[in-house]
């Protein structure tokens, strides 16, 4: 009986999904996207507690040591006792760190989604959500720039060169977009901090010494002057591959059957080129899109650490180095949610350029 039941209720539950796709595909398309992401996230969440149990040694125990170790000294200089194993596995114990990494991480996600509470760091006792607020809107807003200067360089250019193609000029972006791709990023940002140190033409760091709220005109001068070399170290690491890809994009279409008919029929060239080969570019140019977001995020880490930027990947470093274990959770925990809802979107933005993916066709 209870498997007949069982049936009849999975045999429903089908049938209600396939016409609720049939009938919003696109939202049903969004839905699966989102619900996968969030499988991700937690797979990914698992992975990390696991990996940080399978570690060798036990970062969480040498701050706690370090903590104990500062009050026993404490306390031995004012004539008390030192602190026992009792008291060190009862201190464990009341962070719930004598449980196995899975209770840890169920733990964990309850107080996130329950309490909205990401912890508190370890080194400095501040909120974690605390700390990454104020370090999430200066990575946004770098990696975010850099990501439309990209694009929007990227496809002129790509346009502009797919329609002189064989020239010399042609060949000489080629070769230089390709030594841009192939050039290694840490190198480039390296250099450029040197140019700014003998040069003096711009500061060292990436960041005005003084806040907005002190004097914003001001700010936002000093802001656009420090960041332009770490701009521009991001938009010459990104724009080389986006740029072959665009260009090499437009010369297929341009070669497809499609638009020799549409030659034949006396259409003007610039409309073949926009109305027509220019659409065709936009599919691979959104897939690529999220990987290039998700490498500005993890290349943002190297630059915040060399240019002194107040961004998540510094804060980052930062907790690493100091074995702040509840900080490096979150910020690792953080960073892959932003780059997956950069996925998703670029996956709804393509469903809602090409219609045959949001209706399972290929």
């Amino acid at each position: 009986m209870n498997t007949k039941i069982f049936t009849v209720i999975a045999k429903t539950a089908v049938t209600a999904l396939y016409r609720f796709r049939r009938r919003f595909p696109l939202l049903s398309y969004i839905t699966s996207r989102f619900i996968t992401m969030c499988l991700t996230l937690f797979i990914l969440g698992f992975v990390v507690f696991g990996l940080m149990e399978l570690a060798p040694g036990d970062i969480v125990d040498q701050v706690m040591m370090q903590q104990l170790f500062s009050e026993q000294q404490n306390r031995m200089q004012r004539g008390g006792e030192g602190l026992n194993t009792e008291q060190y596995e009862a201190r464990r114990a009341a962070l719930g760190l004598d449980q196995p990494f899975y209770r840890q991480y169920f733990t964990w996600l309850g107080r996130v989604f329950i309490h909205r509470d990401l912890g508190v760091s370890l080194i400095s006792r501040a909120p974690v959500s605390f700390l990454i607020a104020s370090r999430l809107a200066n990575s946004i807003m770098l990696n975010v720039i850099s990501l439309v200067l990209i694009t929007g360089f990227s496809f002129i250019l790509g346009v502009y060169f797919s329609a002189r193609a064989g020239t010399r000029t042609d060949l000489a972006v080629t070769f230089f977009a390709l030594t841009l791709h192939a050039f290694p990023g840490m190198l480039l940002l390296i250099l450029l901090q040197l140019f700014a140190s003998l040069s003096g033409l711009f500061p060292v760091t990436a960041y005005p010494p003084f806040p907005f709220s002190e004097a914003p005109a001001r700010f936002v001068f000093s802001y656009a002057h420090h960041i332009f070399l770490p701009l521009l170290a991001s938009f010459l690491g990104g724009i080389g591959g986006t740029l072959r890809m665009i260009r090499a994009t437009m010369l297929d279409q341009l070669g497809q059957p499609y638009i020799t008919s549409l030659r034949s029929r006396g259409i003007a060239e610039w409309r073949i080129y926009f109305h027509h080969a220019f659409r065709n570019t936009l599919n691979p140019y959104i897939t690529g899109s999220a990987n290039l977001l998700a490498g500005l995020f993890s290349g943002s880490l190297i630059l915040e650490i060399i240019f002194a930027y107040p961004g998540i990947g510094r804060l980052m470093y930062e907790a690493v180095t100091q074995e702040d274990i509840n900080l490096v959770l979150a910020n690792i925990m953080f960073i892959s949610a932003l780059v997956l809802i950069g996925m998703v979107l670029a996956d709804i933005a393509l469903a809602l350029v090409d219609p045959r993916i949001r209706y399972g066709r290929e």
